[in-house]
């Protein structure tokens, strides 16, 4: 009785026993599970090694040459001496900097402003056309977006040529005798505000379509719940669109001032930097510094001060960014 009494026990372990997951097989030639772990990184160390020799050399590097005495001479023999800040202290001793770096900031704000006001209209606008229609203006931003710089700087110098060009052809053709044979970079408004719409004519295609993809994402009820109570359009906007869309906005907005603020390609093409130092922007000094003074040095440094001031730039807006999502959270 005493071993009966025991045997359904033993039968219930034995059925614990079979039901139970078996331990994984040791198979032959497997790997280590670290090595299954750092797998992944190893695959993507090809790219960031690139990347960092890409980017991150040239950087280091500029700002090391900051440091030294370097012209032609040690271009070609090296051996460099290191002279602390004085390079940094030649530079921002300078009122020509100074003079540069405000024509640098009033060349973004305009920019940024133009361009993020425009790409909102065209953002909108594309929201309420048919498909069709739609289909037709996104295709032309996006070959506007795929011009290559060069080319479409090519494009804006033939349009405001002084004979030939069609804008004076077309201001003349309304009865503006004065701009027949006007030349526009001559003077360093106009080729300012040239430029100006060139950079922007370049930028709103990313921002609009950008912008236009955020506002598929706004429900709709939202709009008719704004429209029953009477809100008008720019209500709707500034209550509905915006709110929801603020950090797309703020991101859009930190990646055009980081384009705008380095455009080099656009205005050394157009002008060089003039007439009468009208549109040398921060890149633009630098490289007239490096290469035609041969002072590269000094260029390095004023390249290393355009980087910390725009990295000031977007920091602060950052923040500002971060602390209105704070406050409607």
């Amino acid at each position: 009785m005493p071993a009966a009494s025991q045997a359904p026990p033993r039968r219930r372990a034995r059925d614990r026993d079979a039901t139970a997951p078996a331990p994984p097989a040791s198979r032959p030639g497997a790997r280590p599970s670290r090595l299954n772990g750092l797998w992944p990184y190893l695959l993507i160390a090809p790219t960031l090694a690139g990347t960092a020799y890409l980017l991150l050399y040239p950087l280091v590097r500029s700002v090391v040459i900051s440091f030294q005495h370097f012209r032609t001479g040690e271009l070609i023999r090296g051996g460099a001496a290191f002279v602390g800040l004085d390079n940094y202290a030649r530079v921002l001793g300078g009122a020509e900097f100074w003079a540069v770096v405000r024509r640098t900031l009033l060349w973004t704000a305009v920019n940024v402003v133009l361009i993020m006001v425009v790409s909102t209209v065209v953002a909108l606008m594309i929201a309420r056309l048919g498909r069709r229609m739609r289909l037709a203006v996104m295709g032309g931003l996006v070959l506007t977006w795929a011009t290559p710089v060069l080319a479409a700087t090519t494009i804006f110098q033939w349009l405001f040529q002084s004979r030939l060009g069609v804008v004076n052809w077309l201001l003349v053709t309304l009865g503006l005798e004065s701009f027949r044979d006007y030349t526009w970079f001559a003077h360093g408004t106009s080729t300012f505000a040239i430029l100006v719409a060139l950079v922007v004519w370049q930028s709103v295609p990313f921002a609009a379509l950008t912008l236009y993809a955020g506002l598929t994402t706004v429900p709709a009820e939202l709009y008719e719940a704004a429209r029953i109570d009477g809100a008008s359009g720019w209500q709707v906007f500034t209550t509905v669109t915006f709110p929801i869309l603020r950090p797309l906005f703020g991101l859009i907005t930190s990646l055009e001032v980081i384009w705008v603020f380095k455009c080099f390609a656009q205005i050394w093409a157009i002008s060089k930097g003039g007439p009468e130092e009208a549109t040398t922007t921060l890149p633009v000094y630098a490289f007239q510094v490096a290469q035609s003074l041969h002072r590269y040095d000094l260029g390095s440094a004023i390249s290393s001060l355009t980087v910390l001031i725009l990295v000031a730039l977007l920091i602060t807006h950052l923040r500002r960014m971060l602390k209105h999502e704070g406050e409607h959270l």
